[in-house]
């Protein structure tokens, strides 16, 4: 399989399958148990169906929108995603490049291979930074200053990793940060030689936005999980939330609201945006998709935050859905990971292009000339059918 052969979301995941060593690639591929919350995520998106316009008069439409308070081409977020350069060697580099290309926010982690300052000065594109809170305030502190220094545009905090997901592929695999030639997945890395060489013979991997203060996953190998569970706090709490909220001074977003009462919290706080999310089904096996909880989300607090579809998202048509239900953007982070994987800036602009034209196609097939006019009024339950 070739890049010019990928259609759609799945050819590009197989084509990551293809050309990764498999404890990589269940990384990006796997989650939490049974992993029954990410297939739902996906899912509940064919749980409504849209109700099309005709005769709309769809010569000219404008897929762009305002989130939090910048311009983007599209309702639609690259979300924050950790250890980009284990997957293809350019890294988040490719993603920022891609996301500027395209006029899309993109975020970086606490986790990511590139520095906060590079990532700054390399793409004008709107940039969040996706903060974990370590028991470590030094390091919480620093990585809020060097943001606020780099001019990031929004901040925002993890608050649904207060301890790692059972990730059982990662534990099988032996996965860990930095990656580690174990014997079980010795061979897996030798028939993948292009892989292994870049990630040998190109630049060291490291942790740049934390290793000033901790060794954890650059100097010393963990899985996730342990790295998780060791070093994040699990006293975080809302006067934490509103004091990292007032550090900060800026646009402030929580990833990983699910519930309609922490929306009301979220907005009490003063948060700008928050991210209904479940981190892509890797923490609680069980819980909610974001689709699902959109609409409860919305009825509380639409209108008073903006909100964010995050996970699951693998079509256009996903996209307008979330928008009819009243989400501001949708966003997510395998659907641009898994074309990193595949083939670094070129497959995630392939990613991209492949999303763009399936929503402005569904626009013109709904008879919607701007992303505004989507709403509830276009979307029916199929079991109130």
């Amino acid at each position: 399989m070739r890049l010019s052969g990928c259609h759609n979301f799945e050819d590009l995941r197989q084509l990551a399958r293809q050309r990764l060593p498999w404890p990589v690639f269940d990384y990006i591929d796997g989650a939490a148990d049974d992993e029954a919350t990410k297939a739902r995520n996906t899912a509940a998106f064919d749980d409504v169906d849209l109700v099309p316009n005709v005769l709309a008069g769809v010569a000219q439409i404008d897929t762009g929108c305002t989130i939090m308070g910048r311009h983007s081409a599209l309702p639609l977020i690259l979300s924050p995603t950790a250890l980009q350069r284990v997957f293809h060697w350019q890294g988040e580099r490719a993603v920022a490049r891609a996301a500027e290309r395209f006029g899309l926010w993109f975020g970086i982690s606490s986790l990511a291979t590139v520095s906060i300052e590079e990532i700054a000065a390399l793409v004008s594109t709107p940039k969040m930074f996706q903060l974990y809170v370590h028991k470590d305030a030094g390091l919480n502190t620093s990585m809020i200053d060097r943001c606020k220094a780099a001019g990031f545009d929004a901040l925002t905090l993890t608050v649904d990793t207060i301890v790692s997901g059972k990730r059982e592929r990662c534990q099988r695999s032996g996965f860990t940060t930095p990656p580690r030639f174990t014997p079980s997945a010795i061979w897996s890395y030798a028939t993948r030689p292009r892989w292994t060489l870049d990630y040998l013979l190109r630049e060291k991997f490291r942790l740049p936005n934390l290793d000033t203060h901790v060794s954890e996953g650059t100097g010393r190998a963990v899985s996730i999980a342990e790295y998780f569970n060791t070093m994040l706090d699990t006293a975080m709490d809302w006067d934490t939330a509103a004091r990292i909220r007032q550090d900060w001074g800026g646009t402030f977003c929580l990833k990983g609201v699910m519930s309609a009462a922490d929306a009301r919290r979220a907005v009490e706080i003063g948060a700008d945006a928050i991210m209904v999310s479940n981190h892509g089904g890797r923490q609680l096996d069980g819980s909610r998709a974001p689709f699902d909880q959109l609409a409860e989300i919305v009825d509380a607090v639409g209108g008073e935050i903006e909100i964010i579809c995050d996970g699951g998202v693998r079509r256009g048509t996903h996209v307008l859905k979330a928008l009819a239900s009243g989400a501001s953007a949708a966003s997510g982070g395998r659907l641009y990971l898994y074309a990193l994987a595949a083939a670094g800036q070129q497959g995630v602009e392939h990613a991209l292009t492949l999303l763009r034209d399936e929503i402005e196609r569904g626009m013109r097939l709904m008879g919607v000339t701007h992303v505004d006019q989507l709403d509830q009024a276009m979307l029916r339950s199929r079991q109130r059918r």
